[in-house]
């Protein structure tokens, strides 16, 4: 007892100074130990709440003056002082970096621009840390670069009398590569071309390269999509021994191929696709079942009987993992000789398939499942503007099928937003393309009742197989968890993104937070149903869909939130997503009784294709941005209305209304007043008379500067 009496009677007379002492203390004798303040509190015998308080103050003046590091959120660590750190570098648009940790562990390593020497985003570099006082995260520098990320970089060539230039974008590379002649590799001035880096040492200001492929002269359509492709360190041709690989593969079905599977050959079956497709990986069959349901079958192509695990075809495209659509082509995950040729679900042709067939009754209603291998006939190719004609004319070939088709999408369109789906149905902008690749005009691709009718039937495949792996299984009562499987996921929105949000579209007259008992999904909807066809429509549902995570594909199951599915994969499109393949052989092996497959090299292949699917995301934005640049060279000095799309630190961007181009208005052209960035409310705002530029606000532009080489649209504003 007299113990105790003492210990309160010490920590009652502490003063502050005295406590710095002692939670320094700790910390340089646990050096790997981290503590937050109740257990530094209850290791220094502090009970009473105004010292615990003192603690906390204490934590964080060490932590701002380096002494401490915040592992996460109110858990520090002792910093060791030139402590090094291996990690990532993350850069910013401003030229500084952040490196995060390879190991996860710690706080990101702010780095200055001249700290960085000569590390590039993405790689991996060795950083010397120290603490600075006017920063409240770590500062270091770079000391080596472990790996680079990518050492080849797409510029145009500049040659002088003795020497030349790579002259790069300075988005993916802040340097120009020295080119010695001698390295040319046939480049000549002026022209697009890849580069490689061979040396750039601490000492030397530019690094030096060569030339490893030419891609044609600027300004030329193949060699620009070429560079968008190099760019963003995409392939823009197969290798010969893929090609090769694939001319050998038979598109010739034996007998005893066709007994292992169900035979679908003699049921109504076709395809609906775009006018240009070529690569028909999805048919649907129908037909009337005895008891008055109807069978419906989803049929993909049995990509996976072809390509087999570990073959060079399917080596190459895994790495790819996703075909890129770009503006003007599609540059296939496959070889063609697969892609269009012996996978493709070619009308009149006998096909193989892996398939899920659907008993629905009249309302479709799902009554019954069955997942298998097939074989099939396409009895015919429909585009959909012909399916949309038989739709909207109720005549045509196989038109009760067709009709039969439709009525049962929108039923189970129904449903789906019935139990919370949100409907997100943005115009998408396409180019008319003539001979040589430049854009005559522009028109606006709508999704009706053709696209949504596959849409549906493609998304309760991918449902259904979802749920007979991950679902079943958890509910079958012996207490084992699902097997291993590809699931493509979306979280819930993020709050604070919501709200903020919500209180813009205030501005215009909107509400988007739930009302009564609403989900957040269903008040979105509402949203988007009041917005149609008002100016404002476009920008709204641009920023509700930014609102939105980013689906993904993972091993962890945590739903689809923008479809209300609790389980959702991607089975249906194999021909040109890797994930689709990896789904399966999954099924394949799990309906033939086959162990749950390795989770953790699963995974990895998932954040390998969600990564790919992002750049090939990024590189079809850069080919559209291409196109919208050449298109308004034309019309340079021209006026146009639009609204205010973004909004930036830089100036605003605005949206063209006849056609969607996008340019910017800088802010140091806006001559009447001293701007600022106002984050929050999405606008610029004037200092002195208070003018506001706010998204979504109408405005007239002149063209001011189409510029190819940097695919940028400069406007300058005409009026409000």
């Amino acid at each position: 007892m007299s113990g105790k009496k003492k210990t309160k009677k010490r920590s009652r007379g502490l003063k502050k100074s005295q406590i710095v002492g002692l939670v320094q203390g700790v910390f340089t004798n646990n050096p790997k130990n981290t503590y937050n303040y109740k257990q530094i509190s209850e290791l220094l015998g502090l009970k009473k709440m105004v010292l615990k308080q003192t603690v906390v103050e204490v934590l964080y003046e060490l932590l701002e003056s380096g002494f401490l590091s915040e592992v996460s959120k109110g858990k520090f660590k002792l910093l060791s002082r030139g402590a090094f750190v291996v990690g990532r570098v993350d850069a910013t648009s401003t030229g500084t970096a952040y490196i995060v940790p390879q190991d996860g562990i710690g706080d990101d390593v702010f780095v200055s621009q001249q700290n960085l020497r000569n590390a590039l985003n993405g790689d991996l570099v060795k950083v010397h840390t120290f603490a600075k006082r006017r920063r409240k995260s770590l500062e270091g520098e770079v000391v080596e670069v472990l790996e680079r990320k990518r050492n080849t970089f797409v510029g145009r060539v500049e040659i002088s009398k003795s020497f030349a230039f790579l002259v790069t974008d300075k988005k993916v590379m802040f340097k120009d590569l020295f080119i010695p002649m001698a390295k040319l590799n046939g480049a000549e001035n002026g022209q697009l071309a890849v580069g490689r880096i061979t040396d750039w040492d601490d000492y030397t200001k530019n690094p030096f390269g060569e030339i490893v492929d030419v891609l044609g002269d600027a300004g030329e359509n193949n060699a620009e999509i070429h560079a968008i492709l190099a760019e963003f360190d995409l392939p823009y041709e197969y290798p010969e021994k893929v090609i090769e690989a694939a001319e050998k593969i038979g598109d010739k079905i034996s007998e005893e191929e066709i007994k292992k599977r169900r035979d679908f050959r003699k049921v109504t079956t076709f395809t609906i696709d775009p006018k240009d497709a070529k690569d028909f990986d999805d048919a649907l069959s129908i037909q009337k079942l005895d008891n008055g349901n109807w069978e419906v079958g989803v049929h993909i192509a049995d990509v996976t009987h072809y390509v087999k695990p570990k073959t060079i075809i399917d080596k190459e495209g895994y790495e790819r993992a996703t075909s890129v659509y770009l503006v003007d082509r599609v540059v296939p995950m496959l070889p063609e000789r697969l892609s269009n040729g012996v996978c493709s679900l070619r009308p009149h042709e006998e096909k193989l398939c892996f398939s899920v067939v659907f008993e629905l009754d009249d309302n479709a209603n799902l009554v019954d499942t069955w997942y298998g291998k097939t074989i099939i006939y396409s009895d015919r190719r429909f585009t959909y503007e012909e399916a949309q004609s038989i739709i909207e004319t109720g005549s045509g070939d196989f038109k009760n099928e067709v009709l039969t088709l439709d009525r049962l999408a929108k039923e189970l369109r129904k449903q789906r937003f019935a139990h919370g789906a949100i409907s997100f149905e943005r115009v998408e902008v396409k180019f008319d393309i003539d001979e040589k690749g430049h854009p005559v005009s522009v028109f606006f691709k709508e999704s009706k009742d053709a696209n949504k009718l596959i849409e549906e039937f493609m998304l309760l495949a991918n449902k259904r197989v979802a749920e007979f792996i991950g679902k079943n299984e958890i509910s079958s009562g012996r207490g084992t968890k699902a097997k291993t499987f590809v699931y493509r996921v979306h979280n819930n929105p993020d709050p604070d993104k919501f709200e903020n949000f919500a209180r813009f579209v205030r501005k215009f007259g909107y509400e988007a937070m739930p009302m009564g008992e609403e989900r957040i999904s269903s008040s979105i909807n509402r949203l988007l149903k009041e917005v149609e066809g008002k100016k404002e429509q476009n920008i709204i549902e641009t920023l509700a869909i930014r609102t939105m995570a980013k689906a993904t594909y993972s091993t962890h199951n945590v739903g689809h939130y923008g479809l209300a599915f609790k389980h959702y994969s991607h089975f249906t499109s194999p021909i040109r997503r890797y994930p689709d393949m990896m789904v399966h052989r999954l099924l394949e092996s799990y309906l033939e009784g086959g162990r749950s497959a390795n989770i953790e090299k699963i995974e990895d292949q998932c954040k390998h294709c969600s990564k790919m699917e992002m750049t090939a995301a990024e590189a079809e934005r850069a080919s559209i941005k291409l196109k919208q640049v050449e298109f308004m060279k034309e019309h340079v000095g021209g006026e146009f209305t639009g609204v205010i799309s973004g909004v930036t630190e830089w100036g605003f961007y605005v949206e063209l209304d006849d056609n969607k181009c996008e340019g910017m208005v800088s802010i140091r052209n806006l001559g009447d007043d001293f701007y600022r960035f106002d984050e929050e409310n999405y606008c610029i705002v004037g200092r002195r008379y208070k003018k506001k530029y706010q998204l979504g606000d109408p405005v007239t532009i002149l063209v001011a500067k189409a510029n190819l080489i940097k695919k940028q649209l400069d406007f300058e504003l005409v009026s409000d």
